[in-house]
């Protein structure tokens, strides 16, 4: 019989991690997921900035666990921070690459009326927001980037590099 911490944790179990407690995946947990069909939308407001939007469909790279996860219907919001770099490979493709962090802002179950942020006790969405960019920033002060903050409590896994191989073929000549 398997010793009590061995268990495996379900995705719902309440879990605990530097004094806060959650559910969800375990931190340290990794996906990996495709987005295929993208479409990234921008359009340049001022001379060194672009608003964009982007919308995919986006798979796992393998199939999830039985049983894991939450229903389906289920959304969240989250609020990212990235680096994108872009290499421009002919007139009309550029080969690019993101790394950043993403920050759970709310999530909504799909029998629930609203998102998590709006239901008494928990913290909207906003305040939840300006606490994220207000750590930001004082890292950036400190001389950190964002990935690599004090809320970065992961390291990147070995196997992950920081440009990954093209996946635009090279072009005709």
């Amino acid at each position: 019989m398997a010793a009590s911490n061995d268990r495996t944790v379900a995705y719902d179990d309440i879990k605990q991690f530097n004094g806060q407690t959650y559910s969800g995946m375990s931190v340290g947990g990794r996906h990996v997921w495709e987005y295929p069909n993208g479409l990234w939308d921008e359009r340049k407001v001022a001379p060194d900035k672009w608003n964009f939007t982007f919308s995919s469909v986006k798979r796992r790279t393998r199939s999830a666990p039985e049983g894991s996860g939450v229903p389906p219907g289920s959304q969240y919001h989250w609020y990212i921070m990235a680096h994108q770099r872009v290499r421009k490979l002919d007139s009309d493709a550029y080969e690019t690459f993101m790394e950043g962090v993403k920050y759970k802002i709310a999530h909504k179950r799909p029998h629930w009326r609203a998102w998590s942020s709006e239901y008494p006790g928990n913290r909207p969405e906003r305040e939840t927001l300006i606490d994220i960019l207000e750590q930001a920033l004082a890292g950036l002060k400190a001389g950190e980037m964002p990935q690599d903050g004090p809320d970065s409590a992961v390291p990147a896994p070995a196997d992950c590099v920081p440009y990954a191989p093209s996946l635009i073929p090279p072009p005709t000549v």
